[in-house]
């Protein structure tokens, strides 16, 4: 079981990677929209007990935050939580709990609203790059793989030979219905890996949408071998904190800065700590 943080790098501060959300360049910073924001929020920091968020953030939730713990260290973060993301108003409805299978099933299964369940592609251009913009499948996803294929992404993935890949079984989830535990099960070997940015490395030729998903196993041969797997998945990204495609949407229903913040990131404060000199 392994997890990924800003630790995994000590003679830099960030990485092109979605470890630290890879540097776009300073000209994207320079639009009149972008200074008007950046003077608006000058000096406003996001606080949670004394103490300044860690402002986590994926692509899109699927519907449900994740919570902390379920990706990184086991760390308590009041303020990165399950929620749905849904209805800021005082009547926000109960998420299912997606750390049962059952639930969990159900729930990728369907496309329950949410503010990041969208396809409008204005609004996904000003948080999508040119190339992102190119997947419209975020909220609910499906990936399928031979037997050969999958056998052979995990080996060169994650240099374990499993044999033939017999099954994926979910062990443990989070809030948000992500794997942070899975065991596959080969010919050969079986492992239980884990958290959910392990498990989407082993699975795709570069990262899989996110780890909540769930396993159709089809054309099962005598000896109970499967020829295909099928993965139905929900969102982009870990889920933590943030949804950015969720903010962009709400940004667009004319919500305010901080009522988007104050959405994902549950109980913080919004405090004007310095102004401009």
């Amino acid at each position: 079981i392994r997890w990924y943080d800003r630790e995994d790098h000590t003679r830099f501060d960030v990485c092109a990677d979605d470890h630290c959300q890879r540097y776009q360049g300073i000209t994207r910073a320079s639009t009149e929209i972008v200074k008007q924001a950046i003077a608006g929020t000058y000096g406003r920091i996001l606080m949670y007990d004394g103490k300044i968020c860690d402002a986590r953030f994926s692509k899109c939730c699927g519907g449900v935050f994740e919570e902390f713990r379920y990706c990184w260290e086991d760390a308590k973060h009041p303020y990165l939580a399950k929620q749905r993301d849904y209805s800021v108003n005082s009547q926000k409805p109960t998420p299912p709990d997606l750390t049962q299978e059952a639930e969990a099933d159900r729930w990728i299964r369907t496309s329950p609203e949410a503010f990041c369940n969208t396809t409008d592609k204005r609004i996904l251009s000003q948080v999508l790059n040119n190339y992102d913009q190119e997947t419209t499948d975020f909220y609910r996803w499906k990936v399928a793989y031979t037997q050969d294929e999958l056998s052979a992404l995990i080996l060169k993935r994650s240099g374990i030979d499993y044999g033939q890949i017999i099954d994926l079984v979910p062990v443990a989830r989070g809030t948000s219905g992500r794997l942070w535990k899975l065991k596959i099960v080969g010919t050969k070997k079986t492992l239980t890996i884990g958290k959910e940015l392990e498990i989407r490395r082993t699975l795709s030729a570069s990262h899989l949408y996110s780890s909540a998903f769930v396993v159709d196993k089809e054309e099962l041969s005598p000896e109970g071998i499967p020829g295909r797997f099928v993965l139905t998945g929900a969102g982009w990204g870990h889920g933590v904190g943030l949804c950015q495609i969720g903010a962009a949407v709400m940004g667009e229903q004319g919500y305010t800065y901080d009522a988007i913040l104050l959405h994902y990131y549950i109980d913080a404060q919004i405090e004007k700590l310095y102004d401009h000199e």
